[in-house]
């Protein structure tokens, strides 16, 4: 079963600003396997926001150079990628995470790549506040697996995990299963409800940001 508006909807009230225009959409997804289904999905994803007119950034955490989370590397000076991370993040209202299913939660990358992104950088004013890359942003979770469920589990550890930074997470969510029969040679989803699914994440995503900024301003 998709995961209920009920279960990681927050208590509405004047969100924080995210510091983002409501339009810009980044997409990501756990996994840096060359041959992942939930990188496809997170370029399928992407595609289709795109297409409807939505600026998209596409990021791949493998282009970041992020070691283990450990505080005292963090001592010596965070990363510049971490900072990169912590920009893109900001600049973007809403958010789609593509979500491995690894022993039925989400990936040690996605968790690593979210630690290293809440943790506040004492040196640096601008990015003191850990909560400042998440705060007021609205994340659609999407997630992709060759069973049946479709790393549904995984979505499930992510909520609380996002709503704990003070993001927003879309009541729509979508889990593919069967993914190893999903896609199209060029990457596309081939079933109708498939995608029809991911456009329903991406509008409530957007829908939100928007209402959310407005809210905020």
């Amino acid at each position: 079963m998709t995961p209920s508006a009920n279960s990681f909807a927050p208590t509405l009230e004047t969100p924080a600003p995210s510091g983002a225009p409501p339009g810009k959409l980044l997409v990501f997804a756990g996994s840096t396997r060359q041959a992942s289904f939930n990188r496809k999905l997170a370029h399928a994803a992407a595609q289709m926001a795109k297409n409807q007119g939505t600026e998209v950034t596409l990021l791949e955490l493998g282009d970041l150079d992020i070691p283990l989370y450990n505080a005292d590397l963090e001592a010596q000076g965070t990363p510049p990628d971490v900072i990169r991370l912590k920009q893109l993040m900001f600049e973007h209202s809403g958010w789609l995470i593509c979500s491995p299913e690894y022993n039925g939660s989400y990936t040690a990358l996605l968790k690593n790549t979210i630690d290293w992104a809440s943790s506040g950088v004492k040196s640096d004013p601008v990015w003191q506040d850990g909560f400042k890359p998440f705060s007021g942003k609205v994340v659609g979770m999407l997630s992709a697996s060759p069973g049946a469920l479709g790393g549904l589990r995984s979505q499930s550890h992510l909520a609380p995990l996002l709503l704990n930074l003070h993001c927003w997470v879309a009541p729509r969510a979508f889990a593919l299963g069967r993914a190893g029969d999903a896609f199209s040679p060029d990457g596309q989803l081939v079933n109708e409800t498939h995608r029809s699914s991911v456009q329903a994440v991406i509008e409530q995503v957007l829908f939100a940001a928007a209402r959310l900024n407005a809210l905020a301003a």
